[in-house]
């Protein structure tokens, strides 16, 4: 699940279909995503249309069901829409994907609800598995206004991903490099020396 719901407003535009190279960023996150079983669902709060996204038979783009509700609105969304029992969750700014990372991820989510990244006091819950059992908890906070996703970590089974094991794979934790703003771009097509 990929989650395309922000409007961009720091780095003034939308976001997933920025160019790096000879690929847009979603585009980017798409390919590092194609190891993955089943379909990939793309929830966007807005008309997301492009060429590029013709190219992915396994791609449904769905509308949140929640807007204007944040991420958690979005997981909420792609975790109804979705058949699958265990669902990754990335946003679509994140360009450095790293497979390994995400199927070792996926490997130790039996008997969790959520598998997130946790290095010293940050996580990362939009590089995170989900499971289906997380629905109940985030449709009450919905319902009680509450929109912090890290405020469902109190309610479902977390496995915290922890430094030593992250580094295994992604040393440099580039898998949580995500654009915001114009200076990330820029080091985003620097890391990959490609130009605007």
């Amino acid at each position: 699940m990929v989650l395309a719901g922000g409007g961009g407003l720091r780095l003034g535009r939308k976001k997933a279909l920025e160019n790096l190279g000879e690929r847009s960023l979603l585009e980017r996150v798409l390919l590092q995503l194609g190891f993955l079983d089943g379909d990939i669902l793309l929830v966007t709060a807005q008309e997301l249309s492009s060429p590029c996204l013709k190219g992915y038979p396994q791609l449904k783009v769905v509308s949140d069901i929640y807007p204007g509700k944040g991420p958690l609105g979005g997981v909420c969304t792609g975790l109804r829409l979705s058949d699958s029992p265990y669902n990754v969750v990335v946003a679509c700014d994140m360009p450095f994907l790293n497979r390994t990372l995400l199927s070792y991820m996926i490997d130790v989510s039996a008997g969790y609800d959520l598998v997130v990244p946790r290095l010293g006091y940050w996580v990362e819950p939009l590089h995170a598995v989900y499971s289906r059992a997380c629905l109940e908890p985030m449709g009450r906070l919905l319902e009680e206004g509450i929109l912090s996703i890290r405020r469902l970590f109190h309610l479902v089974r977390v496995r915290y991903v922890e430094a030593e094991e992250i580094e295994r794979f992604d040393p440099e934790h580039l898998s949580f490099f995500n654009i915001n703003t114009k200076a990330d771009l820029a080091r985003a097509r620097d890391l990959l020396g490609v130009k605007a």
